[in-house]
């Protein structure tokens, strides 16, 4: 491995000029350590898509980031030793594709970041995760769970991996739910469904069930029937969806085109969906896993979702939960390591425990990975419920 460089400590003489401490994509404001009130500014660096098929985790991310910001500011801060720093944001866009990742991330880079919140996707996420091991900064994914996303010492996710979703909803649908049977309907193109494929796959033979279809299709994808044609001629008892919502808006509504009356199991890219079918009778009764729900009476979680609203207009999902807890999770390193240097904060990281939306008493292994429970969401009567 590479030995990581320390982030440079910018000019406390520096001015900020900014009239707000967030950004959007394709802002050309120049972060810095100082504002003009004499306080020492520490800057976030946002990838993640906002225009797009996946602009929606995107949006959701920025804004749940931004929640947690001004909360954070307005709460005076974050102390770190003898300096007390107000947090920022700069966001950039990167349509959710390896390439232009690399661009946002070097985007947010020029413009002061000292600690990266993102990529939002995986596949985005893992463009960008040796460039910001060669930087030396802390690098902490909201929502990326493909392995790789968190391979490096300075990488850390806030989201599940792709394998423990695999094996929680297995668990769900094979011990709980009580199916022996089961069809699996994946992209072949994304690292998130196929990884979640493979390890509920093998955790469902592990338990004693059977998968009978295991039927494939590609990203953007807007015809389902074949594969579906080959699930309904099985006796599948239950059909699995690890996919984005988008695709599983045309899957859902195909199979009951179709006459397909399997009961629906998801994975977290569900969250979202009822925002995009036409008839929320297609996806009545569908279980998805999710870390978090905004229904839930929690003092914290009404503070956020009450916050959320009223700045945005919109209910948050998980990708606007995972972002907020993972700015708290970037000041939480900032005040455990005493510093603002990437090498300090990546170390403090399996340190800090973080009491957030989508777990209480949140660690982190030496691997990157958060330690918190898992809930699962069910549409009952076109409502996003709690699973138990």
């Amino acid at each position: 491995m590479k030995k990581m460089t320390k982030v440079l400590s910018m000019a406390l003489a520096a001015v900020m000029v900014i009239g707000s401490l967030t950004a959007c994509g394709g802002s050309d404001a120049k972060e810095t350590t100082a504002a003009a009130d004499g306080e020492a500014v520490f800057t976030i660096g946002g990838i993640g898509p906002v225009t797009g098929d996946a602009a929606s985790y995107g949006t959701s991310v920025k804004q749940g980031a931004e929640v947690a910001i001004k909360e954070i500011n307005e709460a005076g801060g974050v102390v770190v030793g003898d300096t007390t720093y107000k947090l920022a944001l700069v966001f950039e866009d990167d349509e959710a594709t390896e390439d232009k990742a690399v661009q946002a991330y070097n985007a947010v880079m020029d413009q002061g970041a000292q600690a990266i919140l993102g990529a939002v996707t995986s596949g985005a996420c893992i463009a960008i995760t040796d460039l910001t091991l060669e930087d030396g900064i802390l690098q902490i994914t909201p929502s990326g769970s493909a392995m790789d996303c968190a391979k490096n010492d300075n990488g850390f996710r806030m989201c599940f991996t792709d394998p423990a979703q695999g094996e929680n909803m297995a668990d769900l649908v094979v011990n709980t739910l009580g199916y022996k049977k089961i069809a699996v309907l994946w992209d072949n193109a994304s690292d998130y469904s196929m990884g979640i494929k493979d390890a509920f796959e093998a955790k469902v033979a592990e338990l004693g069930g059977e998968i009978v279809a295991s039927e494939s299709f590609a990203t953007g994808d807007v015809d389902y029937n074949t594969q579906l044609t080959t699930i309904k001629a099985t006796d599948a008892e239950v059909l699995f969806v690890p996919a984005y919502y988008q695709e599983v808006t045309y899957i859902t509504k195909q199979a009951a085109d179709m006459g397909i009356n399997l009961p629906f199991v998801g994975s977290d890219g569900w969250d979202g969906i009822l925002a995009t079918v036409t008839d929320p009778a297609t996806v009545e009764g569908a279980i998805f896993l999710s870390p978090f729900f905004a229904a839930d009476p929690s003092e914290n979680v009404t503070a956020f979702v009450s916050a959320y609203e009223e700045a945005y207009g919109a209910t948050p999902d998980q990708f606007a939960a995972d972002a907020y807890d993972t700015v708290y999770a970037i000041k939480a390193s900032m005040e455990t390591a005493g510093s603002v240097e990437g090498a300090d904060m990546i170390a403090a990281m399996t340190e800090i425990t973080v009491d957030g939306l989508t777990g209480t008493g949140i660690t982190w292994t030496a691997e990157g990975e958060p330690n918190k429970g898992c809930k699962f969401i069910q549409i009952i009567d076109g409502a996003y419920t709690l699973y138990e």
